[in-house]
């Protein structure tokens, strides 16, 4: 005769499965070998301090060095195996096209190396957007790179730096980040490289991809991808810099009411090799400037239509007629994007077609 096992006995035999099963997923968990993730400082507010714990503008940047900033997040060792590297200790405003080459043979040279599954790089917020794009069209693997910064210092009561560096890690680690590019990590937010722009100058919110959107968000200890973009970058790029040693000359002039020719000669004189011309509106060029754009390019210098809007496409042959000028449109890239783009243009052609169809691929 069979007995019913009494209804005691049913909890208890359940409670001890649910018990094994959790223990065998924190087992797994467990087991599963963090990413290896190389954090690459170069300074910034993330790397600032300041007099007082409200001083959040008038602070230092640029004096905290890679392992305090590791020290000061340990959390990161639940994520990834982290080590880092100084590679500069600098403010922004003053990375130059040396830090830049420099920088990006470096991530190269890591990320062939099987040990390393992505990288971090910690960067002051001026020229952030501007190296995350610079990367963008250089680096030649699939695995994640990505830029974090901070918009107030570390020793601020709220210091943004801390958790930014936090999900900057988290997203190296993961396999979603794989293969979408370089990316910037700011605010919870995901953003690419390509688009992404500071929109204020000190709010932690800055970083915004205002038109063409961000990619996604982090939550719960988890990237969260919602969009991904259509231009080339990285493995797909026709950039090569291993053997570069310099970039050419590439300024940007401004457009602006009463604009004289003054500062556009002066480049041209100083041996620009192209120049992106930010001009009003849709890319507009005053009737004082042309003539000066037009004799440069007999002269040989790229002259690239950009706009000082920051968002939009610059229409070819819309305010002015490129194709009889010779001129390349920016497409959606803002001025400072436009100067990285037309730079490594011009280490393969001189050709304005040529330099055309990059500006619509990249």
């Amino acid at each position: 005769m069979t007995h019913p096992i009494p209804a005691r006995f049913l909890k208890a035999m359940l409670a001890c499965a649910m018990l094994l099963s959790a223990y065998a997923g924190a087992a797994e968990k467990a087991a599963a070998p963090l990413a290896h993730v190389t954090i690459l400082a170069t300074g910034g507010t993330i790397a600032g301090s300041g007099a007082t714990s409200t001083t959040t503008v008038g602070y230092t940047a640029a004096t905290v060095g890679v392992e305090r900033l590791i020290q000061a997040v340990p959390e990161l060792a639940k994520v990834a195996q982290v080590k880092g590297e100084q590679v500069f200790q600098i403010a922004s405003e003053n990375m130059s096209n040396e830090h830049w080459l420099t920088l990006a043979k470096r991530v190269n040279v890591l990320l062939a190396q099987p040990d390393v599954d992505g990288i971090v790089i910690t960067h002051g917020t001026d020229t952030l957007e501007e190296t995350a794009y610079f990367l963008d069209l250089v680096v030649k693997s699939k695995k994640p790179v990505v830029l974090v910064g901070a918009m107030r210092p570390g020793t601020a009561l709220s210091a943004d730096g801390p958790i930014n560096l936090y999900n900057a890690v988290l997203l190296a680690a993961s396999q979603e980040a794989v293969g979408k590019g370089v990316l910037v990590a700011m605010n919870d937010q995901i953003h690419g490289a390509r688009d992404v722009t500071k929109t204020n100058t000190s709010t932690p919110d800055s970083f915004k991809t205002p038109e063409l959107g961000m990619l996604g968000y982090f939550q719960g200890n988890k990237p969260y991808f919602y969009h991904a973009s259509t231009r080339k970058h990285t493995v797909d790029t026709e950039f090569d810099i291993s053997k570069l040693d310099a970039l050419p000359q590439v300024d940007i002039v401004y457009g602006y009411a009463n604009v004289s020719p003054v500062a556009l000669n002066a480049v041209v004189a100083a041996g620009a090799k192209g120049i992106i011309h930010a001009g009003v509106g849709d890319g507009s060029l005053a009737s004082k400037v042309l003539p000066s754009l037009t004799a440069a390019r007999k002269q040989g210098v790229l002259i690239v239509r950009s706009a000082r809007v920051g968002q939009g496409i610059v229409a070819r042959n819309g305010e002015a007629n490129d194709d009889e000028l010779d001129f390349v449109v920016s497409d959606t890239l803002n001025p400072q994007k436009a100067r990285i783009l037309l730079m490594l243009a011009l280490t393969k052609t001189s050709d304005s077609k040529e330099i055309q169809r990059m500006f619509y691929t990249y």
